[in-house]
């Protein structure tokens, strides 16, 4: 079977990874395949149309409780039956009236980010005129059973409140007493114990906002505003708070943008440290919260991933050689840091660990194919590494990033890419059948339900290689007979290298012997008697002239 036809059921068009909308952005599995500039369309959409169809389904219900109640009533009241449902429809209009009043302050409340006039709360009606109406009303009713139509428009009353959206200090503090006098637990902001990690990136973000005097002066209120705020939705669902945040994000990112004027690196920085410190500080709450099933997934998952530990790398197709040793190094460090993904808090530092794991992994196809990686050698060297880590709270840390995150890192550049690559190998760990590893039916099942194994049951090094997917001992032992085994070759070619210089070293020297022995007898020594000076015979020296006589100076 050729290599192409094995890869075909991995194989991921690059076309796929992108926005379906056709943008241009990345796309993502947890929003249908949208990017998140379009999901939130879509999102405001179906929720507004939920929205409406709740507040007709409200009055219907109203319209029809009033008339059965001034029916059954009519015959022992003396006033006409419009001055019965008079109170309904008045308190209904209020209604109305301030989810008009919430609506508009929501768009003046983005308009007044930065200037003077947002230091002053919007005026609201004091808890305890609400309370005193509320008390009034139940008086009219005389004690009658609150109908199911009126508990739905109450329910409805949150819809409309955006939870950055605070009022006055006073009016927050009477919300956080009343919340304790009711016995509900107190926002996070007051029991929070604070950490050594909470405080550093507190202080860092108090340094950072300095270089920014007056804009960093709002920022940080607006922020203290917002996490306190956060701190009474605790009840919200997933979706909502991913909706909270991102608003958050949105008016922040476009009145910085303004004061900035159109600066998007600066806008950047400053919406990073943002990220930062709203993030590290409502972790706790809006990690894996308990109104969501991200743990229920994650268990899913793990079990798995469990399941799939008998799968190869030939059966994924994956072009790297774990023997070499800069192979091997990468790998781990692949794998390290997709599971140190789960200590971070910050979404963009856990996408920066995706980012180092997915740079690591090119690194290792590079290396073993001596040329540069493709898109398509990626994608199952990804699905490999995320089997052999099983990486703690997998689907956890991908709904944690995809809801929190900044949307402009996910929508474009490498860290969107490789997150959007990692969604793609979730899920096809996920449906990974037989057809996608090029197995049959039976063998996948039997494989899966560990009847086999997909390795020789015969041959001891494969089984216990096999055995090492999931037992430390067992792949530390097999390990160990490996490099005993090559240290074993190494020492006999050592040996015999030893040995062969040996005798060469002894050939060298009775050659060198007798080469000396050839020439001392083809050359023998001859000593020859001193020579004499040149001018001890000249008897007559004495008759030249002193400076022609030869001078002779003790050796």
């Amino acid at each position: 079977m050729s290599q192409r036809s094995e890869r075909r059921g991995i194989h991921v068009d690059q076309s796929e990874l992108l926005c379906k909308k056709g943008c241009g952005y990345y796309g993502n599995a947890a929003w249908q395949g949208l990017c998140s500039k379009c999901w939130r369309e879509e999102y405001q959409k179906a929720r507004q149309r939920q929205i409406q169809e709740d507040w007709a389904l409200a009055e219907k219900l109203q319209r029809e409780e009033e008339a059965a109640y001034v029916s059954s009533h009519s015959s022992s009241q003396t006033q006409p039956p419009q001055s019965q449902s008079q109170p309904s429809l008045a308190t209904f209009s209020k209604f109305e009236e301030k989810k008009t009043n919430e609506k508009t302050r929501k768009v003046t409340t983005v308009k007044k980010f930065f200037s003077p006039s947002s230091r002053t709360a919007p005026k609201k009606v004091p808890p305890p005129l609400k309370k005193e109406s509320e008390k009034q009303e139940k008086e009219k009713l005389q004690g009658r059973r609150e109908s199911h139509g009126e508990t739905l428009l109450r329910d409805l009353k949150g819809i409309f409140t955006q939870p950055w959206e605070m009022g006055s200090p006073t009016e927050a503090l009477v919300s956080r007493l009343r919340e304790s006098h009711e016995g509900k637990t107190p926002s996070p902001s007051i029991t929070r114990q604070s950490s050594i990690e909470t405080d550093r990136v507190s202080r860092d973000f108090m340094e950072f906002l300095k270089t920014l005097q007056k804009p960093g002066r709002e920022i940080h209120k607006q922020s203290r505003v917002f996490i306190e705020s956060m701190g009474n939705k605790k009840d919200l669902s997933a979706e909502e708070l991913s909706e909270c945040v991102q608003d958050f994000y949105q008016g922040m990112s476009d009145r910085l943008l303004n004061h900035f004027k159109g600066s998007s690196e600066k806008v950047d920085r400053v919406m990073d440290q943002v990220e930062k410190y709203i993030m590290t500080r409502l972790y706790k709450s809006v990690f894996c919260p308990e109104t969501s099933d991200d743990e229920k997934k994650d268990l899913t998952t793990q079990r798995r991933i469990r399941a799939l530990h008998w799968v190869t790398i030939q059966m994924l197709c994956v072009p790297v050689d774990e023997e070499i040793p800069e192979v091997s190094d990468s790998v781990v460090k692949a794998i390290t840091d997709i599971i140190e993904m789960d200590s971070k808090r910050v979404p963009r530092d856990k996408l920066a660990c995706i980012t180092s794991c997915s740079k690591h992994i090119f690194n290792a196809i590079r290396v073993t194919k001596n040329e540069p990686a493709s898109a398509d050698d990626f994608l199952p060297t990804l699905i490999y590494i995320v089997l052999k880590a099983n990486p703690p709270r997998l689907q956890s840390n991908i709904q944690y990033i995809t809801r929190f995150c900044n949307p402009s890192r996910l929508m474009t550049g490498e860290d969107g890419y490789y997150f959007t690559n990692l969604c793609c190998a979730v899920a096809f760990i996920e449906k990974l059948d037989a057809h996608s590893l090029n197995l049959s039916p039976e063998d996948f099942e039997r494989y899966m339900s560990g009847q086999a194994s997909p390795r020789r049951q015969d041959d001891p090094a494969a089984w216990l290689q096999s055995g090492s997917r999931f037992n430390p001992a067992l792949s530390q032992i097999h390990n160990n007979l490996s490099a005993l085994s090559s240290l074993e070759k190494r020492q006999q070619q050592v040996m015999e290298g030893a040995q062969s210089l040996q005798s060469e070293l002894v050939e060298w020297q009775d050659s060198v012997a007798r080469e000396v022995q050839e020439i001392l007898e083809r050359f023998p020594l001859e000593i020859k008697s001193r020579a004499s000076a040149i001018d001890a015979e000249n008897v007559e020296n004495d008759r030249l002239p002193p400076p022609l006589q030869p001078q002779v100076f003790a050796g």
